[in-house]
C-alpha cells in the first residue's frame, strides 16, 4: 500500500463510482480526503466506505466558493484536486434542448473551471490537479454530441491550466475513461436502455468487458502523486476502445 499520509485531497463527485474508488485508495493510504456529492444514498455509502478522517460533503458542483472555504478550514491547503463530478445525457442533435445543453456545460465544464480558479490559491508547489475527461472527447459517438463537447473542452482546459500553472510547480493532467461500470447510466436513462448500451460497449471493446472504477482510480492516483514529470497529458483507461 502506498503511503499518502498527510496528503490533502479534494474530490468532486467523490461519493460514487470512480471518485469514491479514488477516495478509498487515498484514504486507506493515510490521506485526508474531502469528497463531494449530492444524492443522499451516495453520501451515505461514501460515509460508510471511508474512514473517520474523511469528510463527506453534500454540495452542488456550482458552489465552488463553499467548497474552497471548506477545504481551507479543514485542511489549510490542497495537495491534490480531482475534478470528477459530471453529468451525462444522450440525445440526437434534433432532440437536444437548450436546457440539456446548458445543464451539461454547467456541470461538466463551467464548474470544473471555476473550481480550479477558486482552489488553486490553496495549492502549494508540488501539488496536482486531475480532471476526468472521456474517450468521447475524440470519438464520434451518436447521441452524445453535447456531452462529448464538454469533455473535449476539459481536455483543452487541461493543457491551458498546465501551461499557466507550471511555473507555480502545480501539475495538471487528465484521465480519460472508456466504458466503466459506475452506475451513472442507470441513473440517467431507462434501465433497459442503459443495459442495451452497456452490452453493446462490452461487445465492441477489445478486452470484451467494461472497466472497473478501481482501474481508473489507479490512474488518477498515479497522475496525482507519482507522475512527477508529467503535465498537460491525458491518460486513457479504456480497454483499448479508442486505440485499437
Amino acid at each position: 500500500m502506498s503511503n499518502y499520509d498527510g496528503k490533502r485531497v479534494v474530490i468532486t463527485g467523490g461519493t460514487s463510482g470512480i471518485g469514491l474508488a479514488t477516495a478509498k485508495v487515498l484514504d486507506a493510504g493515510g490521506a485526508r480526503v474531502l469528497v463531494t456529492g449530492r444524492t443522499p444514498a451516495s453520501l451515505a455509502a461514501a460515509a460508510a466506505a471511508l474512514g473517520p478522517r474523511a469528510l463527506v460533503d453534500r454540495r452542488d458542483v456550482a458552489d465552488v466558493d463553499g467548497l474552497a472555504d471548506r477545504a481551507a478550514a479543514a485542511f489549510g491547503g490542497v495537495d491534490l484536486l480531482v475534478l470528477n463530478a459530471g453529468a451525462t445525457a444522450g440525445a440526437t442533435v434534433e432532440d437536444t434542448t437548450g436546457d440539456q445543453y446548458d445543464d451539461l456545460f454547467a456541470v461538466n465544464t463551467r464548474a470544473p473551471f471555476f473550481t480550479v480558479q477558486r482552489i488553486v490559491g490553496l495549492m502549494p508547489p508540488g501539488s496536482a490537479v486531475v480532471l476526468t475527461t472521456s474517450i468521447a472527447n475524440r470519438k464520434g459517438i451518436a447521441t452524445t454530441s453535447v456531452y462529448s463537447a464538454t469533455k473535449a473542452a476539459l481536455r483543452s482546459m487541461t493543457r491551458t491550466f498546465a501551461a499557466e500553472l507550471v511555473d507555480r510547480g502545480i501539475r495538471v493532467n487528465a484521465v480519460s475513461p472508456g466504458p466503466v461500470d459506475t452506475g451513472i447510466l442507470e441513473r440517467s436513462m431507462p434501465a433497459e436502455a442503459a443495459s442495451e448500451f452497456l452490452a453493446a460497449q462490452r461487445a465492441v471493446n477489445p478486452m470484451r468487458r467494461l472497466g472497473e472504477p478501481e482501474e481508473v482510480a489507479k490512474a488518477i492516483v498515479f497522475l496525482g502523486f507519482d507522475a512527477t514529470y508529467t503535465t498537460g497529458a491525458e491518460l486513457t483507461v479504456d480497454g483499448g476502445a479508442s486505440q485499437l
